[in-house]
């Protein structure tokens, strides 16, 4: 069921997600943006605006400041999300989420600044724009540093503090899929005026749309966008997992079927969170409603399809 539209303002306008953006202006016309606002509200969804680098003209900004929002931006003082591209930045707000974007090997060299970053910050999203050119020799170096992450946590958790970092401690408070729901739960309107699955969908291919503002909306097969209808994910319980439509399709071609690659990355961070929670609990209660995040002896969930039925 939708509940989310995002309005991507310009073609410029941040990612913030695995996909990369244009460099190209092509702002959204203001007669566009009204449309899709009042298509929002009669459609009772909740809209995300997303934000190119620029200012915006008083009238762009009267039109989205008649209705309830979201603001995912780069900076700024009315964000509800800053997207950041690289390691060194300043905080402006350290109430506003953090996203970001960085490629698996960056990370895993960089991971000690994390800990710098979450003193400041009460929510990091770590979003990397690589996940398709994961191998398994990177299983080893991206376990040992998640587990060093872990043991920042673990002290701030100790101390009284919990930040939270997406690839590790969400898993330790759900106990159920909590994805990115591109084309199920949230859809797109681009500059052009016509919905997409997700921003990404919009940039790999223009016609690839799931309709417009003036006939509405034409999602062909939508009940494969759902966690029910998704053969390996609504059998898996690294319930972080962005499960990525887009580079679902990218990888497989089935936009309900995960790549082997980010089903590992997802599964060594759900080991992680499982041996943080643990580690935490040795030194009083935590979290005492959520269960036991079990053992696993497999880091793809396709490896234990025979055990499905």
């Amino acid at each position: 069921m939708l509940q989310y539209l995002n309005i991507l303002l310009d073609d410029c306008a941040v990612s913030y997600c695995h996909y990369q953006e244009r460099k190209n202006k092509r702002l959204m016309d203001l007669a566009t943006l009204r449309q899709g606002i009042r298509f929002a509200m009669t459609e009772n969804l909740m809209i995300q605006f997303i934000y190119p680098d620029y200012p915006l003209e008083k009238e762009y900004i009267e039109a989205i400041d008649s209705i309830d929002h979201f603001n995912i931006k780069h900076t700024g003082e009315d964000a509800d999300a800053c997207v950041v591209d690289d390691w060194d930045f300043s905080l402006a707000n350290a109430e506003v989420p953090i996203i970001l974007r960085t490629k698996l090997n960056e990370f895993i060299e960089k991971v000690g600044m994390l800990a710098h970053i979450i003193s400041q910050a009460k929510r990091v999203n770590v979003v990397f724009t690589d996940v398709e050119n994961f191998t398994d020799s990177i299983s080893e170096p991206y376990s040992k540093a998640l587990k060093k992450m872990s043991e920042k946590l673990k002290q701030f958790y100790i101390e009284g503090s919990q930040p939270q970092v997406n690839i590790i401690t969400d898993r330790m408070v759900l106990s159920s899929m909590n994805n990115c729901g591109a084309g199920d739960t949230n859809i797109t309107l681009a500059p052009n005026g016509k919905f997409y699955v997700c921003p990404a969908f919009y940039y790999d291919n223009e016609d690839d749309c799931i309709g417009d503002l003036e006939h509405g909306l034409d999602i062909k097969n939508k009940q494969l966008y759902r966690l029910d209808h998704a053969p390996i994910c609504r059998h898996c319980d690294a319930y972080q997992c962005k499960r990525c439509i887009w580079l679902n399709r990218k990888t497989t071609l089935e936009v309900n079927t995960p790549s082997h690659e980010q089903c590992v990355v997802a599964h060594l961070e759900r080991n992680a969170s499982r041996e943080l929670l643990n580690s935490i609990r040795k030194h009083g209660t935590f979290l005492p409603e959520q269960e036991e995040i079990k053992e696993l002896n497999y880091l793809d969930p396709f490896d234990k399809r025979d055990e499905w039925q």
